[in-house]
């Protein structure tokens, strides 16, 4: 099928209010993004891309690194991970602390700040380097070797990173948090500053829709 009168389509619709929305400006960094920024792309099994808009430009993934920190962590752990973190609806904020005292430290889910800091906690206890170890998969699952973090991103993401810091240590206090509460904080924030495009991300995420295996390579990513 091909996929790019649809892209097309649903970019000329749209352009007439690109820039009119706001950027993120709780990181400092990504206050000076362009508003007006915006791309599309399509990738099937075959490799066949459809791209619009700035579908090739990089830029900091931020939260899209959760699904791909946590398919790595459940790689290693397995079903024990939901000893740690949940997966239903918290119902709150995706940085809110509220829930945390009353599920004595076991966040709702993984997708949520606080779920996503106890994943990159196991990353941290079966990788010398947990942020390498994701941009290393990353890179296998896109076929792109280029693949890395804005160092600029991951610090001033680091440097206003009080709530994800109160939220760890809360978590420690419940012991559901093994190592140091700055090393992870390092590597959750550099995995948030892993710079990939459109087209890069698309290809990450086949494995979901094949089945769990990784057409690029051939290889298992995770059992379906």
């Amino acid at each position: 099928m091909n996929y790019q009168p649809i892209l097309d389509r649903i970019h000329a619709a749209i352009k007439p209010v690109l820039g009119e929305g706001k950027v993120a400006s709780y990181i400092p960094e990504l206050a000076n993004v362009r508003a007006d920024q915006f791309g599309m792309a399509v990738v099937d099994f075959a490799g066949n891309t459809y791209v619009a808009g700035d579908a090739q430009t990089r830029f900091s993934i931020q939260s899209i690194s959760k699904l791909f920190a946590l398919t790595l962590a459940f790689q290693r752990e397995g079903d024990s991970l939901w000893s740690r973190v949940g997966r239903e609806p918290s119902g709150n904020p995706f940085n809110s602390l509220v829930q945390l005292e009353r599920e004595h430290g076991i966040p709702r889910n993984p997708f949520i700040n606080a779920g996503a800091l106890v994943v990159t906690d196991m990353l941290a206890s079966r990788f010398v380097n947990a942020e390498n170890a994701l941009v290393d998969f990353m890179r296998k699952l896109s076929a792109v070797n280029d693949i890395g973090y804005n160092r600029k991103v991951a610090a001033s993401e680091r440097s206003t990173s009080s709530r994800n810091a109160a939220m760890a240590h809360f978590m420690k206090s419940f012991g559901n948090m093994n190592n140091k509460v700055g090393d992870v904080l390092d590597a959750y924030c550099r995995h948030c500053a892993i710079e990939m495009n459109c087209v890069e991300l698309a290809k990450s995420a086949c494995f979901l829709a094949n089945g769990g295996v990784n057409p690029w390579s051939g290889e298992t990513v995770i059992d379906a």
